[in-house]
């Protein structure tokens, strides 16, 4: 496979560490540079994040020594010197919006872990599991913003990363409506305890936009390619309540669901069992074997024991039994900073690669 010259846009922030932890050994993907804020410009990545640095491992040697650019300022420079970037920046909607745009008229495809482009019908928003096809509406974007090259593709939010891969298997069933209730790591705000202490023993009931995405973009997730563009699926109607809970790592959710034709509970854990993903097929580096895992044991699935499940690009499912409200119940498992940001963000990197988007 083709080797990649990758920059890292936003790398001091939490979700530009674990890129860069991610991107240990890629087989396909090199850190050939990294960009900041113009406060970070100009010095040593190890000291642009100083005591910021979110994990328990040291920075690697050779990014350490790494200087970081100007991701505004240097713009130019960044393009001639990287085949693509991932972006996961700190700043407002319309800001990242028009960098990013701007990043793509350089003709530098642009995969994105923020949200301020997820809404645009010709933007695929991908899990490479899950709608790989979404991929088709490239070429229109590349219309709309004058390119050859370049392009945006973005990471859905981490609330939906456990509950949309467990349903997904399950459509044809016909999902008709879901409640979920999401809780959510402290790193998703891109925190630790020692730099959020309020978080020990606490809970809080309100994470800004995050009900909103939950409930909207599964609908993007599931919808379909027309004209060149995405049309969002119609159902299930969903209802969803995200929490900040008192854990460092992983996402869970508690999910009730109805069908249109309701399956039997050894049908729905045939599909996840037997769930077969392009992804897989594709033999990425990165593509979970298999993606989703279910537990018989009423205490699992557990964040601490299960969020790294396949390295953190897995989905762990558990506690499925019939609803009085609904049809059924479940719990579901992902790790957010993997699988919810960094990690699907590079493994929709190489879906893209390996189709000849980049």
């Amino acid at each position: 496979m083709k080797q990649y010259r990758i920059g890292i846009i936003g790398a001091t922030g939490m979700v530009g560490q674990r890129f860069i932890l991610l991107l240990q050994n890629h087989p396909w993907f090199h850190i050939q540079l990294l960009a900041a804020s113009a406060s970070s410009a100009g010095k040593k990545y190890s000291e642009a994040v100083g005591n910021r640095w979110a994990f328990d491992c040291p920075i690697p040697q050779d990014v350490a020594s790494m200087t970081v650019m100007d991701a505004e300022a240097d713009k130019e420079k960044i393009a001639e010197q990287v085949d693509f970037v991932f972006c996961a920046v700190n700043m407002k909607k319309d800001e990242i919006r028009a960098m990013e745009e701007s990043y793509a008229r350089l003709e530098v495809p642009v995969v994105s872990n923020n949200s301020a482009c997820r809404g645009l019908e010709d933007v695929p928003m991908i899990i490479p599991e899950l709608n790989a096809s979404h991929m088709e509406v490239i070429p229109t974007q590349r219309r709309r913003l004058g390119t050859k090259r370049g392009f945006i593709a973005v990471k859905p939010n981490c609330s939906i990363q456990s509950y949309v891969p467990a349903l997904t298997p399950l459509r044809d069933f016909g999902l008709e409506k879901v409640s979920v209730c999401t809780y959510q790591a402290i790193s998703g705000a891109g925190k630790t305890f020692r730099t959020w202490p309020e978080m020990v023993d606490n809970v809080i009931p309100y994470i800004g936009g995050e009900d909103e995405k939950s409930e909207n973009e599964p609908l993007k997730i599931w919808g379909h390619v027309e004209n060149g563009v995405i049309v969002n699926a119609e159902k299930p109607i969903i209802s969803a309540q995200c929490l900040r809970v008192a854990t460092s790592d992983g996402h869970m959710a508690a999910v009730s669901v109805s069908f249109s034709k309701k399956p039997s509970r050894e049908e729905i854990l045939a599909r996840w069992a037997n769930f077969e993903t392009e992804a897989q097929r594709l033999c990425l580096p990165n593509a979970p074997k298999p993606f989703l895992q279910y537990f018989e044991d009423p205490s699992r699935p557990q964040t601490r024991l299960d969020r790294d499940f396949q390295g953190g690009y897995g989905v762990s499912i558990g506690r499925l039994r019939e609803d009085k409200l609904f049809d059924y119940r479940f719990v579901c498992l992902s790790h957010n900073t993997v699988r919810g940001a960094a990690g699907g963000g590079i493994l929709t990197a190489e879906l893209l690669c390996a189709n000849g988007w980049i």
